[in-house]
């Protein structure tokens, strides 16, 4: 069995959580789970950020310890990732004692390795950031970009880890690593950077201007930079369990993508001896109603309170169909509402009423297996002149079942469920083309057989689809399968579930006898739109 480890970022606690920190949850989770049906042995992390200047400045201003503060923030993205049905198998603090220690531990080791050294500073520093900034990093003009806020120049005392001794190796890495960064052409951005003199990181602020954060263990004076100890908790996460280091993925905005994971952690890690992650991948951003988020204007999408208006799985249903990894997206509540309506309600949900209504008005509840000959198997090729509506929805199905597959492995999940939905689509247009209600006021043996074999061909195909969204819409597709009479799937982490999620893949009769339930509601129509939804 193959191990795969995944992580998200580490949200920093100075704000509750929004849209993107949502996504890249959705998004983390939709990859590892894919990962666990296809039989790998994953391993999922995510977490929070809690040391730095800001959490002490903002916990300060409330009049509060720090740790009250990480502890409020922090059980509020808990309490996303248990919203929005994230499957993470850990979740990490930097205040927590096992994540200290491996700071510690790594910091004494490239110490004593002579990696880490004293010097004293003079230069600008942004509280905002957190960081030491340089020449280049002003505007033209000469003055400071926005997003680094208040910048003042001090001179202190502080310690050097030796980054810039190790570009030439991580320029090579990169060229000898195609795949090491997601999608490949922010490569190019990452080798850009690089393609200036690194200067050595500063990893260590005094005390006496910073009390928050992990000691250093060779100096208690310091306390260690933010991004040195926030980066360590990828491997803090499985340093006790063998076989998930080096990373999968580490699933980042692309914000933060350099320095600190593309830059930073790398050569941390080599300095330390440690192997590198095998990639990053980095994502987009959201905007809402096609501006910059913002909280304080409204312009902002809470996704506890989204999530619990409009349902989870229509949530993470949108963030996935509507973002193409890597590029930037919009959220705005009217494109949510038409996908809502026309993919979820009126598409999937309407085909799995019309499929339990018609199983129950012409076969009693019970799903009857198709007339011989009539479940669109041919043992060969389609003839697309002589095909019944059967076979050909048959062939759509194996086209769009390797397809899915295929584009799931390369993380196109926007294309992926575009593929699906159109299956669906599909199966919706094979029930106008039969007609079962007109075949049901029938008593000729051949029409009975048809009707038998078209209930029998709605349910296969509607069980298909329903597996192939598992990843994206967990809750929905477990419901789906309730209502077929299908038995819950089993663990994800089993290697047998990878096997049987196979098998769930491949046309068949397993639901010939089942009992279905008389009607499901799993896209009610929301209270803010005014037109009726089919679900």
């Amino acid at each position: 069995m193959n191990t795969f480890y995944i992580t998200t970022a580490i949200d920093y606690v100075n704000g509750s959580p929004h849209l993107g920190h949502a996504y890249e949850k959705v998004l983390t989770d939709v990859i590892a789970r894919f990962r666990r049906l296809m039989g790998d042995k994953v391993f999922f992390l995510t977490g929070v950020d809690e040391h730095g200047q800001k959490v002490q400045q903002t916990a300060r201003a409330r009049g509060i310890p720090p740790q009250q503060f990480c502890d409020e923030i922090s059980q509020e993205f808990r309490a996303m990732c248990a919203t929005l049905d994230i499957s993470n198998d850990d979740f990490i603090r930097t205040t927590e004692p096992r994540h200290k220690k491996v700071v510690r531990d790594l910091l004494q080791w490239l110490h004593d390795k002579g990696e880490i050294y004293k010097a004293e500073y003079r230069g600008f520093y942004s509280t905002r950031q957190e960081q030491f900034l340089q020449e280049k990093d002003r505007n033209p003009d000469g003055t400071w970009p926005e997003l680094f806020g208040e910048v003042t120049e001090i001179t202190e005392s502080n310690y050097f880890f030796k980054l810039r001794q190790y570009q030439d190796w991580l320029i090579d890495h990169l060229q000898k690593n195609e795949d090491f960064i997601f999608p490949r052409y922010r490569r190019k951005q990452v080798l850009e950077f690089l393609g200036e003199p690194l200067n050595d990181l500063c990893i260590s602020r005094p005390k006496e201007r910073l009390e928050w954060g992990i000691p250093l263990p060779f100096d208690e004076a310091f306390v260690t930079y933010v991004w040195f100890d926030a980066l360590v908790n990828y491997y803090t996460a499985v340093v006790d369990k063998p076989g998930f280091w080096p990373a999968s993925f580490h699933v980042i905005g692309k914000d933060i993508l350099v320095p600190p994971h593309a830059v930073y952690w790398p050569i941390m890690l080599k300095a330390a001896g440690i192997e590198p992650p095998r990639s990053i991948l980095a994502h987009g951003w959201w905007s809402v109603n096609g501006s910059k988020m913002s909280k304080s204007t409204g312009n902002f999408v809470e996704p506890i309170a989204f999530a619990g208006q409009y349902g989870v799985d229509a949530l993470r249903y949108f963030l996935i169909r509507e973002m193409s990894v890597g590029q930037d997206s919009d959220f705005s509540l009217q494109q949510f509402l038409a996908r809502y309506n026309a993919e979820l309600a009126n598409n999937l949900g309407n085909l799995v009423n019309r499929t339990l209504n018609m199983t129950n008005r012409f076969a009693a509840g019970i799903i009857p297996a198709a007339a011989p000959g009539g479940d669109g198997a041919t043992g060969g090729a389609v003839d697309a002149a002589a095909a019944t509506p059967e076979a050909e929805l048959r062939a759509l199905w194996e086209k769009t079942r390797d397809e899915v597959i295929s584009l799931h492995e390369g993380f196109q999940f926007h294309t992926a469920l575009e593929r699906t939905f159109a299956f669906i689509t599909a199966t919706n247009g094979y029930i106008e083309k039969r007609a079962p209600w007109k075949l049901g006021k029938s008593a000729a043996p051949a029409d009975q057989a048809l009707l038998r074999t078209a209930l029998a061909t709605m349910a296969e195909a509607l069980r298909l689809a329903n597996a192939l969204l598992a990843a994206v819409m967990p809750g929905t597709t477990a419901k789906i399968k309730a209502v077929l009479g299908l038995p819950a799937a089993p663990a994800a982490a089993d290697a047998a579930a990878a096997g049987a999620w196979r098998d769930e893949l491949v046309w068949g009769s397993r639901l010939a006898g089942n009992k279905v339930a008389e009607t499901a509601i799993l896209f009610p129509r929301p209270q803010s739109e005014k037109t009726p939804a089919k679900s």
